[in-house]
């Protein structure tokens, strides 16, 4: 029982999920708006705005790879992972842009 309370309120291992999902080439969605994408963004990141995500998940589905998203706080990435997942679409919602940079970077 603890182990699934841990899992559904931290994430459970989540960090190693993220690092094995890039290892194996997932995309890293940045779910921000234009404008935030254009001030910084993760390398290689492709930027599809949060509101945009069900118009393109056919494209998303294209790329046929998982997807590690975030934002500026996690909860726009949270959404857009919902969509995906809903889809069909193996993804991961790493947080806040600082936070994924932070985790590529261990």
């Amino acid at each position: 029982m603890f182990s699934f309370l841990k899992s559904l309120f931290s994430g459970g291992n989540k960090t190693a999920e993220i690092h094995e999902m890039l290892a194996n080439g997932a995309i890293i969605l940045d779910a921000r708006t234009p404008a935030e994408f254009k001030d910084g963004h993760i390398p290689k990141a492709i930027n599809f705005p949060v509101q945009t995500i069900g118009a393109n998940i056919s494209k998303i589905k294209k790329m046929n790879k998982p997807v590690v998203a975030y934002c500026q706080s996690g909860i726009r990435s949270g959404a857009a992972v919902a969509t995906l997942k809903s889809a069909g679409i193996q993804a991961i919602n790493a947080g806040s842009m600082y936070k994924l940079d932070a985790i590529m970077h261990e």
